[in-house]
């Protein structure tokens, strides 16, 4: 054999051998790889930095606060219905206004004398639509708002009282609500009526009706002028979800299957929780809660005025020992803070 022919033996051995060693690593690869679990399966949690935007190129998901934000509302047709009570100080009126193309009803109370009176939005808490007539819900607080010089609305959102139903809107996480309540400044503002102060409007929600007043100054910022906080639901949508809505077996299993899990859809639970979005705020905040608290836990409160004090928003918060969901000893505490708080922002032209 030739030195020649040695040769090209020789390097077609060490190619041989080459290959069969790149095919075993890649072998002993593969079966690593097989016996450890994945680290890509299951999403990752969305980072919550507080600072995220709303307003998108993309289209947002119709159930989202980057939704609300986009939807376009035609708050109308105002109508003030019967006398329901009357005082020396204001008289109570029956209402109704348009919603898309939903009625809803409500109250107003309008202060005796001239006007123009700023306007305060009241949003109740959850009452059970079966037993719920108008206008119930945050009575004491229409009253007393009233006698301060306030025009006070309560809207009895969709599916409440006199007002055209929606069915299903669990499933839009009550979103809907959300949309009557901004319907319900926009018809204000539509209306002729002459005791509207339209350029200064407030809003107060309690419990359920906090996390509507909180979605609205997180989607719209520039809606209303000042918001009242009473020992609102969590500004994590999860904290929400978990508490309520998983004993409920149906509900939970639809909304599941529709928008997924917290876990395996952590972006759309991100996007209907306003405390991802806190760099929206424009308006000054005061919000009441007390530490006994046995339906809203103070922790969800706490969390959400720590993110609104690291951004530099102008929140006001008060906590009240003792004190349970709906204020007893302290209420009328929480009421004169409230009513100075609504003057200070709301009245100040008028002084």
């Amino acid at each position: 054999m030739s030195t020649e022919t040695k040769m090209k033996t020789y390097q077609q051995l060490l190619l041989v051998i080459g290959l069969l060693f790149i095919l075993s690593v890649g072998l002993l690869w593969g079966l690593k790889n097989i016996n450890e679990p994945s680290t890509s399966q299951s999403p990752q949690p969305v980072q919550n930095t507080g600072q995220t935007q709303l307003v998108t190129e993309q289209l947002p998901h119709r159930v989202s606060l980057q939704a609300l934000a986009a939807k376009q509302y035609d708050g109308r047709d105002l109508t003030v219905g019967p006398v329901l009570a009357q005082n020396e100080t204001y008289k109570r009126h029956y209402i109704t206004y348009k919603s898309g193309q939903l009625k809803i009803s409500g109250i107003m109370n309008v202060p005796s004398g001239a006007g123009p009176f700023p306007v305060l939005i009241l949003n109740h808490g959850h009452i059970d639509p079966a037993i719920y007539t108008n206008g119930r819900g945050l009575k004491r607080e229409q009253d007393y708002l009233a006698r301060e010089g306030y025009v006070v609305i309560h809207p009895d959102y969709r599916g409440h009282a006199d007002s055209d139903d929606s069915p299903d809107d669990f499933l839009n996480l009550r979103l809907g609500y959300t949309e009557d309540v901004i319907n319900a400044v926009y018809a204000v503002r539509e209306s002729e009526l002459p005791y509207f102060d339209k350029d200064n409007i407030g809003m107060l929600g309690h419990s359920m009706g906090g996390g509507i007043t909180t979605n609205i100054i997180t989607a719209l910022p520039d809606l209303i002028k000042a918001a009242v906080l009473f020992a609102p639901v969590s500004a994590d949508y999860q904290d929400n979800f978990n508490k309520w809505t998983r004993s409920r077996a149906d509900q939970a299993e639809r909304i599941t299957a529709a928008y997924g899990t917290p876990t395996s859809s952590p972006e759309f639970w991100y996007n209907v929780s306003p405390i991802n979005f806190i760099n929206q705020i424009t308006v000054p905040i005061m919000l009441h809660h007390g530490t006994a608290d046995e339906s809203c836990p103070i922790e969800w409160s706490n969390r959400y005025a720590a993110a609104l004090e690291a951004a530099g928003k102008n929140i006001t918060y008060h906590t009240y020992p003792g004190e349970p969901h709906e204020f007893i000893n302290a209420w009328p505490t929480v009421m004169r803070r409230t009513t100075e708080f609504f003057d200070q922002y709301l009245k100040e032209r008028l002084q």
